[in-house]
């Protein structure tokens, strides 16, 4: 059975518990599911003690950001079967928490400031499962306040968009760092969504450096020329091919039902079998 190999959950800027994704994993058809929340092990270690849920196997994953320093934007990466002891991979978690909560505290009074009616403790409720405000609670906040149309729509934009007053960016590793990281903690690498973050170049780069174990290329936002040239480079490198909608729920500007983008359960057993032997080495 196929697998959605990128979801999110409340532990991150998703919208529904970790407790309930297994279920509409279960309801989509689904054998497999990673739950990889945006720099933290919570939905990692739900996954190493919840193994199978609702006749779903669960993958432990996290997606990290990086940043490309090259070409100065940001990156993600979709680590599998990490160990959640690994000290490098839990200080990196940790500096991200931190980084993130202080963005989400600027945002929340930037966002206070341009609109008098909004109280940014409205949203406190919104992240407790994280531990830090990522922007879309602050907008779901702003939504049961009838201040936004919907998370990520017209207001969103006019507030954080390209044009918009409110940057607060958080501060990133570097790729290859990054990547060592996931590697000191044994997980499997690919590269998510490469047409998101215009991340082709760095993709090219990664493969022939053999730096990445797979790339995600069914996704709802890779473009149609950009999935055939990650074909090119997966065949060429002898990469992993890996698909996930990249599913936040209701905290996304276009619906993505789990399962939309998945992953054939053979290439799901090579990610697993690498990451053993990863282990097994150390």
């Amino acid at each position: 059975m196929n697998g959605d190999l990128h979801t999110h959950s409340t532990f991150s800027d998703g919208s529904v518990p970790v407790e309930r994704l297994p279920r509409l994993a279960a309801r989509a058809g689904l054998g497999w599911l990673a739950v990889s929340d945006h720099d933290t092990l919570r939905s990692a270690e739900f996954a190493f003690a919840h193994p199978e849920q609702e006749g779903v196997r669960l993958i432990p994953a996290v997606e990290l950001s990086a940043r490309d320093t090259v070409r100065g934007r940001r990156v993600h990466i979709l680590c599998y079967w990490p160990d959640p002891s690994c000290p490098r991979l839990r200080r990196y978690c940790d500096y991200m928490a931190a980084e993130r909560m202080e963005a989400g505290r600027r945002n929340a009074a930037d966002l206070a400031r341009l609109e008098p009616r909004f109280d940014p403790a409205w949203a406190d409720p919104l992240y407790q499962a994280s531990g830090v405000p990522f922007k879309a609670h602050l907008m779901d906040a702003m939504c049961e306040a009838g201040l936004a149309e919907s998370i990520y729509g017209a207001r969103y934009q006019e507030l954080f968009g390209k044009d918009g007053p409110i940057h607060n960016p958080c501060r990133y590793d570097s790729v290859d760092q990054v990547l060592t990281t996931i590697q000191a903690a044994g997980g499997v690498a690919v590269l998510a969504h490469p047409s998101v973050y215009h991340s082709m170049e760095l993709a090219a780069e990664l493969a022939a450096a053999g730096r990445i174990d797979g790339l995600e290329i069914d996704h709802p936002r890779n473009t149609p020329e950009d999935k055939a040239e990650l074909r090119r480079l997966a065949a060429r490198y002898d990469l992993l091919v890996t698909g996930g909608t990249d599913f936040h729920g209701r905290y996304a500007g276009t619906p993505r039902p789990m399962g939309s983008c998945t992953t054939p359960e053979t290439t799901i057993q090579r990610i697993e079998a690498l990451a053993r032997s990863r282990k097994e080495r150390k």
